[in-house]
């Protein structure tokens, strides 16, 4: 099927509060929408801007956007309410050829001061805990906020045990593993706390900062790499300082790989493993990956590139850059963009592991040689047809990406085994 690009009109972050009845002001604002929209009115889109967003996002530029919006999804059918937390409004919009996420904030004024669209996707299937385990709430309190997780204990350990720290991917992941706004609904983490949970081993799995119950004060352009380096850190300690455990091992999947790297720096851990993780610096992971997209946006990109080398910012970015270039998260860019992998897993002082799957989409094999020549005392093993999300796929694009979004395949065995074999056998 053919991919359709979705549009990011303008982004917001707030932190995540008890979710509340939708007022009467935000009712009235999507209805408006609606209206507007499908009466091919951004004049009147815009007019519900607040200034901020009028400067943000220029008429001329929200025109075009709203063209290009309209013409790939077709007429906006309805818009149904699901949640609501001040100042956020969420939306199920379904339109004549896909369903998205509408998502709306305002300000006192009842002046748009957000207006997102992102993939939907159903709620996350619920999986069964095993009886042998029980799972607790964790908080670490930070500078800026708190970082929500969960502890998954066997119920009947004896003495101390081993944990692992799970470090979530890139994007807006949550503790286990999903994300409405990145499509993926597979469960991975919490499907993995169960697997070792039943090997004995306890793990911690978090959301990550700006998301899900994961609170902070940090907006969107303040963000950076170190951020999510720090709030593991913060995670590592408190598990080090946990009497109940013997080792802490610390788990990086995908981006979470290079944060684990560089959070184990003189930190106590115990053992570190990779799983999915980049050998290379994250700009030419991501300049790869843009090969997927025509040419022009490729153009649009490098150009992007190639000022924020120089530490100059794009405020003029292709709409359909905006889900990983706008000009907000340029700077977050700029701070994982100067970190070379490699060099930095050649500074881990513990035992390492390197997990790479066969039929990973997004980070090839050849990354895991890198890591593993980088490291030549980690053990390195290559999982046959496993995918970037843990799981069994094809090496076809779209068929393997149909998996990011089904909750009831399962882990990839060779990986659990991996990871099991490696933690049992750490001295």
């Amino acid at each position: 099927m053919k991919k359709i690009y979705f549009i990011i009109l303008a982004l917001f972050f707030t932190a995540q509060l008890k979710a509340q009845d939708l007022p009467a002001n935000y009712a009235l604002t999507a209805s408006k929408f609606v209206r507007f929209y499908n009466g091919n009115q951004p004049d009147s889109i815009f007019n519900m801007f607040s200034p901020e967003m009028k400067t943000s996002l220029p008429l001329d530029k929200f025109k075009s956007t709203t063209v290009q919006l309209r013409s790939q999804l077709g007429t906006l059918k309805k818009a149904d309410f699901l949640k609501y937390n001040q100042p956020l409004a969420v939306y199920k919009a379904t339109f004549d050829n896909a369903v998205f996420l509408l998502n709306i904030s305002l300000n006192n004024q009842n002046k748009l001061t957000g207006l997102l669209l992102s993939p939907y996707a159903e709620e996350a299937k619920t999986i069964a805990l095993d009886a042998s385990l029980k799972e607790s709430p964790v908080l670490l309190k930070t500078f800026s906020g708190t970082i929500s997780g969960t502890l998954a204990m066997p119920v009947n350990a004896s003495g101390k045990i081993p944990v692992v720290l799970i470090i979530p991917g890139s994007g807006p992941t949550d503790r286990n593993g999903n994300s409405a706004k990145l499509g993926l609904n597979g469960n991975t983490y919490k499907m993995l706390a169960n697997e070792l949970g039943k090997n004995g081993i306890a793990t911690l799995r978090y959301d990550k900062r700006m998301v899900g119950q994961s609170t902070t004060t940090t907006k969107e352009k303040e963000l950076r790499f170190e951020d999510y380096v720090d709030d593991a850190v913060g995670l590592i300690n408190l598990l080090s300082e946990d009497q109940r455990f013997s080792k802490v091992i610390v788990l990086g999947h995908s981006e979470g790989s290079l944060v684990g790297m560089l959070a184990i720096r003189d930190q106590p851990a115990n053992a570190f493993i990779s799983v999915a993780g980049a050998g290379r610096s994250a700009d030419i992971v991501v300049t790869e990956q843009m090969k997927a997209y025509p040419k022009y946006i490729q153009d649009n990109f490098k150009t992007m590139l190639d000022s924020l080398k120089k530490g100059k910012f794009t405020d003029n970015i292709d709409p359909k850059l905006y889900p990983i270039a706008r000009p907000d998260i340029q700077p977050y860019l700029l701070s994982w963009f100067r970190y070379m992998p490699v060099r930095e897993l050649k500074k881990a002082k513990v035992p390492v592991l390197i997990l790479q799957g066969t039929t990973d989409i997004q980070v090839p094999t050849t990354d895991a040689d890198m890591l593993k020549k980088a490291k030549s005392d980690a053990t390195l093993v290559i999982i046959p047809n496993m995918n970037h999300i843990l799981k069994e796929a094809p090496a076809d694009k779209d068929k393997n990406r149909a998996t990011y979004s089904d909750p009831d395949l399962p882990l990839k065995p060779e990986l659990v085994t991996a990871i099991t074999n490696f933690v049992k056998g750490l001295k």
